[in-house]
């Protein structure tokens, strides 16, 4: 076995989870930018994990959000960081020492990162970290890490994350990190004080190619798992003697297991409320089109995108999918429910 891959199997089986306390500075000042579904439930079990001592500055263009958070977190019974309001992206990270961004699109992230590096321009140097959680492409983050690093305000470092609107809200949310060695030891804290689990995956724009990569199979898996199951189901089978099979066989996968896209047969799962909630269909179709985006950079041929890609654009804009958990190409393709 050559001894990088030893050294990644290692990693991957032991998650980074030393105690905040092994930080070796004291970041005591945070600017939180953007409040989506997952953003804000971050934002809040950041602020709530953190001592009364620390404050946090909140900023998102949906000023409802915002208001809401805010009421939310002065409302919580136990303590947290103070909480401010602020009313720009640039406002929210004047004062920080650690800005942590939860953005929708890649030009989203770029335009955000112009605003504040332009603001912060006249302003004193100042090691700032900046750890961005969106889910882009590792292009466009490299480009906002090297306009941080000119502008000498800090350091950039990406960190999307796995685990959905769930994981977000009970704090258990896997990190894929991308960042230098040395940096490690600063976002371990705040990130494990809004998830449970930090990867390390190499320098940055190493988490975005891992996250990238995991939906692109998740992606093909789901679609799959589709048509698997609506090939049984057609044939006569029961969907939940299909799934069963399946689940004990090396079909098994997490749509097959966890997030089966036959209604009743996993409970709890998006199929049995007519498919609401879970993961987006349009998110999972802007995550499989960055995919490929990475994947003509780095030169690596995805034989399965185009299909894949075309299935999913067509199913998000289909009214009986859209605004729907991925799962629902299931009755895109005339699935059985």
């Amino acid at each position: 076995m050559r001894a990088g891959t030893a050294r990644l199997r290692t990693a991957l089986r032991t998650p980074l989870r030393r105690g905040f306390a092994t930080s070796p500075r004291c970041l005591d000042k945070y600017g939180f930018i953007g409040l989506g579904q997952m953003g804000y439930q971050m934002a809040r079990n950041l602020q709530s994990k953190l001592p009364p001592t620390d404050s946090i500055s909140i900023y998102d263009i949906n000023k409802d959000a915002v208001q809401n958070l805010k009421a939310e977190m002065e409302g919580a019974q136990v303590g947290g960081a103070k909480v401010s309001l602020a009313d720009s992206a640039a406002e929210a990270s004047s004062e920080a020492d650690t800005i942590i961004t939860v953005l929708p699109e890649p030009q989203h992230v770029k335009s955000v990162y112009e605003t504040i590096l332009s603001a912060l321009a006249n302003t004193p140097k100042k090691d700032r970290l900046f750890i961005d959680c969106s889910t882009i492409d590792p292009q466009t983050s490299r480009a906002v890490a090297s306009s941080v690093t000119s502008a000498s305000q800090g350091a950039f470092v990406d960190a999307p994350m796995s685990g959905g609107v769930v994981g977000a809200t009970a704090g258990t949310l896997t990190f894929m990190l991308g960042a230098p060695t040395a940096l490690v030891p600063r976002a371990e804290p705040t990130l494990l004080r809004m998830g449970r689990r930090l990867l390390h995956c190499g320098d940055q724009g190493a988490g975005l190619a891992a996250k990238l990569a995991n939906n692109y199979l998740l992606a093909l898996n789901n679609l799959a798992t589709a048509e698997a199951m609506n090939l049984g189901v057609r044939c006569g089978l029961d969907p939940a003697v299909l799934a069963s099979v399946l689940n004990v066989s090396t079909g098994k996968c997490w749509p097959s297991e966890i997030n089966n896209p036959v209604p009743g047969v996993i409970e709890g799962a998006p199929a049995g409320r007519d498919y609401a909630g879970g993961f987006g269909i349009a998110l999972m179709k802007k995550d499989l089109g960055l995919a490929v985006v990475a994947a003509k950079e780095a030169g690596a041929k995805l034989e399965l995108a185009d299909k894949a890609t075309e299935v999913y654009a067509n199913a998000a804009a289909d009214e009986r999918c859209k605004g729907r958990d991925f799962s629902v190409v299931y009755r895109y393709i005339g699935g059985k429910e």
